[in-house]
């Protein structure tokens, strides 16, 4: 029995424009998925998914997952459990040479599932990380978040970025600009998320930016912004490297930025009205910034705040379902023991 466990992530900038060759940069937080991987005799896979839905639920399969089972969850539950391990299994196959490997897989995850703060690319490397492990064949971290990536982008149709599994993957913040992924400094940011309980539909968020583009120039220079928004961040974290602690004068810039970019966000139609709320009451219990994190629509925000204020004031906000702490993950997917 291998098990590995990954982190969430939040975006400090770049949603959206990394799509378009922009630059981003997320940041892994303390909020993981765990996979279990144990081979099996045969070449069926059998998935336990304990923390995916009220009850959880178990499916066992052979030779794919196009036949659905009828297990009472919603959709994008099944498609967590079953379309993203199966993705990862495919890949851990592919890596081992062992294209009949079967295995009992179990699914646990503290990340709100679909929420933007990177659930299913957690489950995605921490799943491949303990199939290559359990198969005696472990993958280096860079193989390991390229494999990611690709399980990620077929389930997701070819919408998916790379950011979100390479940061699982390496662990702390990441700069991410089109297929150029590298680890970059960054002090312990104090982290506050707010979620609404919901979650946007990635696919349509993308498509109705990337229409918005195409039809008004104005669209296309506000995704060049976030790029150009991106790359000031950047800037002051590179300045800021080495410290373990953030300085006020830090948060301050970092914060505007963020405020900026949920702006720009905004703009581009990928807000809500419970994110707005939400990143509303973060700056007026004094957050230094806050924005929505992922594709929007619904889900969470992030703001900066070391205090307690903020997050107090999500948990009395309408709309907002949990408010939590999230401290930045320095370690990427780790094994632990079963």
């Amino acid at each position: 029995m291998t098990v590995c466990e990954a982190p969430g992530k939040v975006y400090l900038f770049g949603e959206h424009a990394v799509v378009y060759g922009e630059p981003a940069v997320p940041a892994a937080i303390e909020r993981r998925a765990t996979v279990t991987a144990e081979p099996r005799a045969d070449d069926h896979v059998r998935v336990e998914a304990e923390d995916l839905s009220l009850d959880g639920f178990t499916v066992e399969y052979s030779g794919g997952t196009e036949d659905r089972p009828d297990v009472d969850v919603p959709t994008p539950l099944v498609e967590a459990a079953m379309g993203y391990v199966d993705a990862a299994v495919e890949q851990a196959r592919d890596a081992a040479d062992a294209p009949e490997a079967g295995f009992d897989i179990t699914v646990k995850s503290d990340i709100p599932l679909g929420a933007g703060l990177g659930s299913s690319a957690a489950v995605v490397v921490a799943g491949i990380d303990a199939a290559t492990r359990a198969l005696g064949e472990p993958l280096d971290r860079r193989e390991l978040a390229d494999r990611a990536y690709r399980a990620e982008y077929d389930v997701q149709d070819g919408q998916a970025s790379r950011a979100d599994t390479f940061c699982s993957t390496m662990g702390g913040a990441v700069r991410v600009e089109g297929d150029d992924c590298e680890p970059i400094d960054a002090p312990n940011l104090p982290f506050v998320v707010g979620f609404d309980g919901g979650a946007g539909d990635t696919g349509e968020l993308v498509a109705g930016v990337r229409e918005l583009r195409a039809e008004h120039g104005f669209a296309a220079d506000t995704v060049e912004s976030i790029g150009d928004l991106v790359r000031t961040g950047e800037a002051l974290l590179a300045e800021a490297a080495g410290d373990a602690e953030p300085e006020p004068t830090l948060l301050a810039e970092l914060g505007e930025l963020m405020d900026f970019n949920h702006g720009l966000l905004a703009a581009l139609g990928v807000s809500a009205r419970s994110l707005d709320a939400m990143v509303w009451a973060a700056r007026d219990a004094g957050a230094h910034g806050a924005k929505l994190t992922g594709a929007g629509g619904g889900g969470c925000i992030v703001a900066l705040d070391g205090s307690d204020a903020t997050e107090t004031a999500l948990s009395f906000t309408q709309g907002c379902e949990e408010a939590f702490r999230a401290e930045l993950a320095t370690e990427g997917v780790r094994v632990v023991e079963p």
